[in-house]
């Protein structure tokens, strides 16, 4: 079994360094050096708009200034992962979804604004997007994660149970994630394991792309992603993740890099996560 040391993390150091956004020096300090998480909240500041969402390439596929569905669940994981659950800013981000809610209680997937700014091409969006279960579900599951009892989650939540529960539910790569979030932390503790149980094929069948990994799903033993995998699956993925690192110290991303800044930004991004990965693994010692 391979292990990472200090040693490593060292390397790991100078790589953000040299390479990462000033918001993921600022979480590898957080997690891995004993660092304030004052650092993190005034860096994500930065990135909040007027009108309580996140722009300004916090995703970094997202160049434009304008606030998207998708950098609020960025901002929602970095308020928790800062302690900071109950900051003001929870509860505009909440504010902010509520305004660009669809009829049924979903927030669509990127707003048709994105077609004014640099984005990856990926992020298409029709004239009158619909709601989404992607990031729906991640947003709803966050906030729930966050004690939030804003009204915005009320109606998002029963779209989410409905989709869950409709017959012949299409699923991709990214709402199996949406979905295995919002399962995660929604409170209704027995309903979300009855639906994880009725929908645990369906979701192991679409748990992979071509950029994506058993880890992806189950970045923490603790969450029902773990579950879609088995222990022998997990303990290679655990080797593979190690085996992957560069000489540099740090992890690159499986997906296209379709502007340079785009490379060091998912990079340093991508370092945090592994590394947050492997020591909830026993992967990362001490």
């Amino acid at each position: 079994m391979n292990v990472l040391d200090d040693s490593d993390l060292a390397r790991a150091a100078d790589f953000m360094r040299r390479n990462a956004r000033l918001i993921d020096r600022h979480r590898f300090a957080l997690h891995f050096r004993g660092g304030p998480p004052g650092p993190v909240l005034q860096a994500l500041r930065a990135y909040e708009n007027p009108d309580g969402g996140y722009g300004h390439a916090l995703e970094p596929d997202l160049r434009g200034e304008g606030s998207q569905p998708v950098p609020a669940q960025h901002a929602l994981e970095f308020l928790h992962e800062a302690g900071a659950d109950d900051d003001p800013a929870v509860a505009r981000i909440a504010d902010y979804l509520a305004s660009i809610t669809r009829a049924g209680g979903a927030v669509p997937f990127v707003l048709p604004t994105v077609r004014g700014t640099p984005h990856a091409p990926w992020w298409q969006a029709p004239d009158d997007p619909p709601g989404s279960i992607n990031p729906t579900a991640t947003l709803a599951g966050l906030l729930h994660r966050a004690g939030s009892d804003h009204p915005w989650l009320e109606p998002a939540t029963a779209f989410c149970w409905r989709y869950l529960e409709a017959p012949g539910t299409g699923l991709g790569a990214y709402d199996v994630l949406a979905i295995l979030t919002f399962l995660d932390h929604v409170p209704d503790r027995d309903r979300a394991e009855a639906a994880f149980t009725r929908l645990r094929d369906p979701l192991d069948a679409h748990a992979h792309s071509d950029h994506h990994g058993p880890l992806d799903f189950a970045p923490d033993p603790g969450g029902y992603g773990r579950r879609l995998f088995t222990a022998d699956v997990l303990d290679r993925e655990l080797d593979a993740l190690i085996g992957a690192r560069h000489d540099d110290g740090g992890w690159d991303v499986g997906f296209p890099i379709w502007t340079p800044v785009t490379r060091p930004e998912w990079r340093g991004f991508t370092t945090v996560e592994t590394l947050r990965t492997l020591r909830a693994y026993g992967r990362l010692k001490p």
